[in-house]
């Protein structure tokens, strides 16, 4: 068939107005076209924004709210926020914190990923170990989020050197939460949820000392079937990270292969920050590997030289021991042979009601309380995961610690 003059003047000009369209694109920045992607992928979020259950702000109703971005309101900058974090106040007196997304990440294609999976994740999960979102503001340029406010801030805050230690019955309590969490993302929601980014940083403690697991920007979401029986790689990146936070799991530093194991170890290495109330940066900062120091000091027997000293005299010997088999399972070199969120919540269950009766049986026996437990030599059997982690992972350079075992 020949087409006819008609015919070919249409196609021209459709070839003329494709033409046309693309030197618009390729003059346009790189910033304008982040922002089109990014308004388009805002209207498919879920429908859960349409029907409120995530509050949407005016940039005039945060400005207020944060007394216009004002230096004294910063509660948090850089990390992973990709911004800053302001308190905010809003209907009369509710207290709020208010992510805003930095003017370089809303222009990246990264900043727009992680403000897109944040919202798109939070506004549908509900539960009491997990930070609320409470809205969000989309206002020329600006990206902003709304959670509720948490009170004592972080974690990591009171882990460091110089702030007010915790008591022990209280970081189990806080660890107990945090794994309650992360097991509703991993089972309980509609899909299985890797959090991709536990740290105790992300673990945020409201006024009665509630943990909950915030930051899922970098969250990457599975199918139903993926938790049960057997973790399957939910993703394989196509680039290995470039440095180990610390908290990274080997089969991801090394091969890319992200599953729900990933989130145990790094929920592992928290338990060991607050075992040893040291934060993991001062591993990484000092090229030692926090989870090979650790699992030598258990290995040569030492265990209590590392321990808070804080710490030391108040932690009953059999819950001790329960906690440090729990970290230790947690942070397996293998991902198979890592315990489940699941069970990992139960073993903490478990060392919290050790500790509990110890007390109960000593102030029976000190009613005057002062009251001190002994340090019980042990060992745990850790030859074949030392040589695993001396074999496989440490390998590598930038892993390598040769650190003695000293006291924190």
């Amino acid at each position: 068939m020949i087409p006819d003059s008609m015919s070919l003047q249409i196609f021209f000009k459709f070839l003329k107005k494709i033409s046309v369209e693309s030197r618009v694109r390729e003059r346009r920045p790189p910033s304008t076209l982040h922002e089109e992607l990014f308004r388009r992928q805002f209207r498919r979020l879920p429908s859960a924004l349409e029907e409120e259950l995530c509050r949407q702000f005016s940039l005039a109703e945060l400005r207020a709210a944060t007394n216009n971005f004002a230096n004294d309101s910063i509660i948090g900058t850089g990390g992973h926020s990709l911004g800053s974090g302001y308190k905010g106040i809003i209907d009369g007196g509710t207290l709020v914190a208010v992510k805003r997304c930095s003017r370089c990440s809303i222009s990246s294609l990264d900043g727009i990923e992680y403000f897109r999976t944040e919202m798109k994740l939070i506004c549908q999960l509900r539960h009491q170990n997990l930070v609320s979102l409470l809205g969000f503001c989309y206002e020329n340029g600006e990206r902003m989020l709304v959670y509720e406010y948490m009170t004592n801030r972080a974690l990591c805050d009171h882990l460091h050197a110089g702030a007010d230690p915790l008591p022990w019955k209280r970081r189990l309590e806080i660890c107990i939460g945090a794994s309650r969490g992360l097991h509703y993302l991993h089972t309980g929601a509609k899909y299985l949820i890797i959090h991709h980014d536990i740290r105790s940083s992300n673990i945020r403690l409201d006024n009665k000392w509630t943990a909950k697991l915030a930051d899922f920007g970098f969250s990457k979401i599975g199918s139903p079937s993926m938790s049960k029986p057997k973790p399957k790689v939910l993703t394989k990146m196509e680039s290995l990270p470039s440095r180990n936070n610390g908290y990274m799991a080997p089969e991801y530093q090394m091969r890319g292969e992200l599953t729900e194991k990933c989130d145990v170890f790094s929920l592992g290495v928290v338990l060991f920050e607050v075992l040893c109330g040291r934060l993991v940066k001062e591993f990484v900062n000092s090229k030692e590997n926090v989870v090979f120091w650790i699992s030598k000091c258990i290995k040569a027997g030492s265990i209590h030289d590392i321990i808070d000293p804080y710490l030391k005299g108040k932690l009953a010997p059999a819950c001790l021991i329960e906690f440090v088999e729990i970290a230790l399972s947690c942070v397996h070199p293998k991902a198979s042979e890592r315990p489940s969120i699941g069970e990992v919540e139960v073993k903490l269950e478990l060392a919290l009601e050790l500790q509990e009766k110890a007390d109960l049986v000593m102030k029976v026996v000190n009613p005057q309380g002062g009251y001190t437990y002994e340090e019980v030599p042990f060992r745990l059997s850790v030859s074949d995961y030392y040589e695993i982690w001396n074999n496989e992972y440490l390998s590598s350079p930038d892993n390598v610690s040769n650190g003695d075992c000293v006291s924190a």
